[in-house]
């Protein structure tokens, strides 16, 4: 489904003509969405970590770059997170015991395609690979050796967003994003960017 969605943005992308117009002499430079970009990242994440359902701050950092053809924009992006979301589980095995599980690092790869559809704001779409630490930690209660171990698990990430062009080279970014992980299991998150393009 997230394929067609960005399939329909290509095709939109191409069929449209033109924005460009010839801009008064004192207007500003119009914003570049081509180049390398570098930006902060700041966001709500959730995952349903056992008895976890609330999420919580997640906050990282990313890299691209983009290419812009008429109204279209074609971008690879890489990105490095991580986020406090965890949860516990008690009396799990036995009486007295507690299992605590929540996520680490966050690292995904990936491309979008967008169109422009004012001279300041873009629209995209974003599909691409991810991998995600997961730590364990098990306390079997009554003074048992606590045990602690972790696990990297795969998945597909797609996500939507706008961006938003400040100046030539600075911009602002909403996005909501959906992961999928190959052995089970989901997280959404809701985020803003904040970065620079050169």
């Amino acid at each position: 489904m997230n394929l067609k969605i960005i399939g329909l943005i290509a095709a939109a992308t191409f069929a449209t003509p033109a924005l460009a117009q010839d801009a008064p002499e004192n207007a500003p430079p119009a914003p570049n969405f081509t180049g390398f970009r570098v930006e902060v990242l700041l966001g709500w994440d959730h995952t349903e970590i056992l008895d976890d359902d609330e999420g919580s701050i997640m906050y990282g950092v990313g890299v691209g770059y983009d290419i812009q053809t008429g109204r279209a924009v074609l971008g690879l992006e890489a990105e490095a997170s991580d986020s406090n979301n965890n949860g516990c589980l008690n009396d799990l095995i036995q009486a007295g015991d507690r299992i605590c599980v929540g996520t680490g690092r966050d690292l995904y790869i990936g491309a979008r395609a967008g169109i422009l559809v004012s001279r300041n704001v873009l629209l995209f779409g974003k599909a691409g690979y991810v991998n995600t630490r997961f730590t364990s930690e098990y306390d079997p209660g009554g003074g048992g050796a606590v045990t602690n171990a972790h696990s990297n698990q795969d998945g597909l990430r797609v996500g939507l967003g706008a961006e938003f062009a400040l100046s030539r080279n600075a911009f602002i970014r909403a996005e909501t994003r959906y992961t999928n992980y190959i052995n089970g299991g989901d997280r959404g998150a809701i985020l803003g960017a904040f970065g620079f393009r050169f």
